[in-house]
């Protein structure tokens, strides 16, 4: 199969609604990246584990956003693998940090299930769940 024909038969992920969800993953992924890695940087010995955390949390945004922009249903099954981890990751820590508040001496992205970042962490895998499974609905073919 060449490119062009794989390109083809390739089925685009970011179209309608996932266009939404592409930019708001984009977003996310500034976000975490650019907190984690000054964190990081420059306090990392005040809250190891936040800090990590967040940029965990960067490279799991990155990733969803590099399958949604990718295409093909492989890109989608990867996408709905990650988010389902994501979530897992944002139920996890958002009870942790409510549970044992001591643990997190500073906030992480998925920190309070993401209040930290108007609930965006918690909606967003959620989201991206529904719309990926109903993606790969409309696409199979009608039994005839």
């Amino acid at each position: 199969m060449t490119a062009t024909q794989e390109g083809a038969a390739r089925t685009r992920l970011v179209g309608g609604p996932g266009m939404l969800l592409l930019w708001l993953y984009g977003v996310m992924v500034v976000g975490a990246v650019s907190r984690s890695a000054y964190q990081i940087a420059t306090e990392f010995d005040r809250a190891p584990l936040a800090y990590s955390l967040s940029a965990v949390a960067g490279l799991v945004y990155g990733f969803i956003t590099y399958s949604l922009v990718r295409g093909g249903e492989a890109a989608r099954k990867a996408a709905l693998v990650c988010c389902a981890a994501e979530l897992v990751g944002v139920l996890t820590v958002g009870t942790w940090t409510l549970a044992e508040p001591s643990a997190f001496p500073d906030a992480t992205v998925w920190s309070d299930y993401g209040m930290g970042y108007l609930f965006i962490p918690v909606l967003l895998p959620l989201t991206a769940l529904y719309w990926l499974r109903k993606a790969a609905r409309t696409r199979r073919p009608a039994a005839g």
